[in-house]
């Protein structure tokens, strides 16, 4: 991450895809529109902390399973 904890757009589309959710399920998670959602993703503005920070923890499950898949597949 840079900017502190502020995520990249490449981290943010990596976490939502790992994560298995649409940009307006991922926006739905955190409370913003799917167009909110896109704009991070296209780094049209950057991700507050405290966003990335609620969407990390409501898809922590999600994300470890991706992981764990992507181990079996290799």
């Amino acid at each position: 991450m840079t900017k502190g904890n502020m995520p990249t757009k490449e981290e943010i589309k990596k976490a939502r895809a790992d994560s298995g959710l649409t940009q307006t399920e991922a926006g739905q998670l955190v409370h913003v529109t799917k167009r909110g959602w896109q704009d991070w993703e296209y780094n049209v503005h950057p991700m507050n902390e405290a966003a990335w920070e609620l969407f990390l923890l409501k898809t922590k499950k999600q994300r470890k399973q991706a992981q764990l898949n992507q181990g079996e597949n290799k």
